[in-house]
């Protein structure tokens, strides 16, 4: 028997959000419990809000500085992220895009390539971040003047903290979905959470069940892009070279108990290049990775697409 779920899709952020709980009367509750997490996580960590707390540290004069509970959250994550990665997730790669082009949303960005190429400042490192307590809370300390952008975790971050919100306080199963960064919590239909994956339309598909409270994660070069002097540039930076990672992957999906955990792994594999594919082999975590010439490679026991069909 197919268990009866309610669903509704918004835009957000320049991509589309989703929220399925299988309680159909818990959707209304549920969207406002999503809804203000977002808001609150938008306001902390969005580079393209003059009003948010990583602008105005940016703004800053000083190193060290008192940080929202919010955003001390959304660090914590990111330097765990940056450190199981070896630092090709990196937070501090922030003004580093903001010199590729990619220095607001991507629907306002010129993707023509008309702007000129500026000199591109170097990724400071992840290790020039500290977050210390204090009587008086959180402190971060960081280069001055350093953009953070934490939007290679924020996002799988917050999916995770929606999901298992809903399902503590509402007590029905649910999937977030932020982009195709999915987390799911609580009891789930009987049948599971079954997924499409597929990148774009050109790429091939696939389509998985994921368990009660599995995540799945989805890093792309090819969706979030944009022309600079003449050259087609995406946003997952490899903090090495300061550049657009040049990467043998069109997407890399990945699934995990939690989504944060899915999206670094997803991330990290497309920054590492051509070292992508073993290191991730490494975390025995079922991948899919789709090359340039839209081949399909399977890592970690994903099922193969036959199986999947």
């Amino acid at each position: 028997m197919t268990t009866p779920t309610a669903a509704l899709d918004w835009e957000l952020w320049s991509t589309t959000a989703r929220l399925v709980v299988t309680e159909p009367e818990a959707l209304e509750p549920a969207l406002a419990l999503v809804r203000e997490t977002l808001a609150e996580i938008e306001l902390a960590a969005s580079r393209f809000r003059s009003d948010s707390d990583v602008m105005r540290l940016a703004a800053s004069v000083q190193e060290t500085h008192p940080i929202s509970p919010v955003l001390a959250g959304l660090l914590e994550e990111a330097l765990d992220a940056a450190d199981w990665t070896g630092g090709a997730v990196d937070p501090t790669v922030g003004s580093t895009l903001s010199d590729l082009g990619y220095d607001r949303d991507i629907a306002s960005l010129d993707l023509t390539g008309a702007r000129p190429v500026a000199v591109v400042r170097r990724t400071p490192g992840w290790r020039r971040l500290r977050l210390a307590t204090t009587p008086q809370g959180i402190e971060l300390t960081m280069p001055r003047g350093l953009v953070l952008d934490l939007g290679a975790t924020a996002k799988a971050v917050a999916a995770d903290l929606c999901a298992t919100e809903v399902a503590a306080l509402l007590g029905c199963g649910v999937l977030v979905s932020l982009g195709g960064d999915i987390a799911t919590a609580g009891r789930g239909p009987a049948e599971g959470w079954v997924i499409d994956v597929q990148d774009t339309p050109e790429d091939p598909a696939s389509q998985i069940v994921l368990p009660d409270g599995a995540a799945v994660a989805t890093s792309s070069t090819v969706r979030r892009t944009w022309r600079r002097g003449g050259e087609v540039a995406h946003h997952v930076v490899d903090p090495r070279t300061s550049r657009p990672a040049a990467s043998p992957w069109r997407s890399v999906t990945v699934v995990a108990d939690t989504c944060s955990v899915a999206n670094a792994a997803a991330t990290a594999t497309i920054a590492k290049g051509a070292d992508g594919a073993a290191w991730l082999a490494t975390h025995d975590l079922p991948a899919r990775l789709v090359d340039h010439d839209c081949h399909v490679h399977l890592l970690g026991g994903w099922p193969t697409e036959e199986d999947a069909a």
